[in-house]
């Protein structure tokens, strides 16, 4: 089962999306703030990390930055998730270091399309 690190500081979007995951047979953990999130990302053992691009302490973006800059998480795939769907915030996010965007409202399939793509080597 794919381990997943949920960044996301609003209750209740990380208790929708963290059972539906689950439901799915992801095993989900959980931060709830930006800083909380580099130090949980950098224990290791990720499979993939949903940030959240506003947080607060600091941004997802920075968030990201620091987990990239560390170097610690090799190739662990980030999913940047935000309400943000502003042209250029996807390149914003893409430039942080995210492998990928999703807007919320989340669309889960949509998501769990994007997140398989990363979870799955290459052929």
């Amino acid at each position: 089962m794919p381990r997943i690190l949920l960044v996301e500081d609003n209750e209740m979007n990380r208790d929708m999306l963290s059972r539906r995951l689950q439901r799915r047979g992801h095993t989900v953990e959980l931060a709830v703030d930006g800083l909380e999130g580099v130090a949980r990302a950098l224990e290791g053992g990720w499979d993939l990390v949903l940030m959240d691009m506003s947080l607060p302490e600091i941004d997802g973006w920075e968030a990201t930055r620091r987990i990239r800059a560390a170097g610690a998480s090799g190739q662990m795939p980030i999913i940047a998730l935000t309400a943000h769907a502003m042209s250029g915030d996807r390149d914003k996010a893409l430039d942080a270091g995210c492998n990928d965007y999703d807007t919320k409202p989340v669309d889960l399939e949509r998501l769990l399309g994007k997140m398989q793509a990363l979870l799955t080597p290459p052929a």
